[in-house]
């Protein structure tokens, strides 16, 4: 080959050559999943290597993009780059121009089970610490992202259930590096709640990726979270996802709408009780009537029976009877019908004529008036005595 057909160039020439050559042949933009390592600031742009254990290539954020990122990796973290290549001519220099940067599944997960073991050595995730949800709040603070569609499920979720209770939104970012305004907001929700009349609080977030949930593993934030005054229900990303807060809360919810679920008490179950409730009411009200009733018709009966005048009216009957048996048994009744009675001087009744001798004086007892008579002759009734004689003999048998 000779030296006229060899291309020439200069340094610049060259460099500028390789830069058109990326920009043609090379894709706009692309996706690493890469290691970051040894991230650091300069001048206000983010440089880090990536790597994947075989290859690095250097990877910059300007400024102005890196105040847009919602995470900057440590030093072994995961990433998920979006970016594309720059090349600077000058210095024939080629890094990777960071248009997003995200964790990957693997470093979220990671802090993840570092933030649960540290609280578990603090004894933050003792499940004894969880407290029992009011059963009829009446005002509600929900900290949520808005607008936002899980906010407008929690609203119409809310109204549906119990409108009795008032949510009070507190608006919080969800995502990113904000865990430290999230806890300011808990700070002064903390410092307040009484004021505001505060029965629990809503920590809710909608769907996303596991990954834009990592705020929700932030040990701080957890801590403020486990010491809150009052009950925490989380609600966070979907039914699958399990964050440190879920973990350290009162309650945990599938869902942002699961949440309100959980908090607020069903209409329709609430009304079908109250009905029950009325029907047993009205079933004891009856039974205790009829028991009452029924104890004050004993007590009046028992009244009636002590009442003075019907006491007199028993005491009389009883009089009466006597009265009427000592008539019965009186000897006036047979000195009426015609019979005398016989007696002594002395006022022994005669009852035999052996109970007296010739010349005794006697006195006779009629009906209207006394005789005095004098026993002239006593005759003995042979047959009273031969009637006697069988009997006797049958006393001595």
């Amino acid at each position: 080959m000779s030296a006229e057909s060899i291309p020439t160039y200069s340094v610049r020439e060259l460099n500028n050559a390789i830069g058109v050559l990326l920009e043609r042949g090379f894709a706009p933009r692309f996706v690493i999943q890469a290691t970051a390592s040894r991230p650091q600031v300069k001048k206000g742009h983010l440089w880090v290597t990536l790597n994947d254990g075989e290859a690095s290539i250097t990877a910059v954020a300007w400024a102005s993009k890196l105040k847009q990122l919602d995470f900057v990796p440590g030093d072994g973290d995961g990433v998920t780059v979006i970016g594309k290549l720059n090349f600077w001519e000058a210095r024939a220099s080629l890094a990777v121009q960071i248009l997003d940067l995200r964790p990957s599944l693997t470093t979220v997960l990671r802090r993840f089970e570092a933030v649960k073991a540290q609280l578990v050595k603090e004894g933050i995730l003792d499940p004894s610490r969880r407290r029992k949800l009011p059963p009829y709040p009446k005002r509600i603070a929900v900290l949520t992202s808005i607008p936002s569609s899980a906010l407008a499920d929690m609203l119409r979720t809310a109204r549906e259930r119990w409108p009795l209770s008032e949510l009070v939104v507190v608006p919080i970012p969800v995502q990113g590096e904000v865990a430290h305004v999230i806890r300011g907001v808990l700070s002064r929700l903390a410092d307040h709640h009484q004021q505001l009349g505060l029965d629990a609080i809503v920590v809710a977030r909608g769907g996303g990726s596991r990954e834009d949930l990592m705020v929700f593993d932030d040990g701080d934030l957890c801590r403020k979270l486990a010491t809150f005054p009052i009950p925490v229900v989380t609600g966070i990303g979907h039914e699958d996802d399990l964050t440190v807060a879920d973990l350290v809360a009162d309650h945990r919810a599938a869902t942002p709408t699961a949440a309100m679920v959980i908090l607020l008490p069903n209409r329709e179950s609430a009304q079908q009780t109250i009905s029950q409730r009325r029907t047993r009411l009205s079933e004891y009200k009856r039974w205790r009537l009829e028991q009452t009733r029924s104890r004050l018709k004993g007590r009046h009966e028992l009244f009636n029976e002590l009442r003075p005048a019907l006491a007199i009216q028993r005491r009389r009957g009883q009089w009466m009877q006597r009265d009427q048996l000592l008539q019965a048994l009186s000897p006036q009744r047979w000195l009426n019908r015609g019979f005398a009675l016989l007696s002594t001087i002395n006022g022994q009744t005669l009852q035999s004529v052996h109970d007296i001798t010739l010349n005794d004086d006697v006195y006779i007892r009629l009906k209207d008036g006394l005789i005095n008579a004098v026993a002239k002759t006593i005759q003995p009734d042979k047959t009273a005595n031969q009637t006697k004689q069988p009997t006797n003999k049958h006393s001595s048998d």
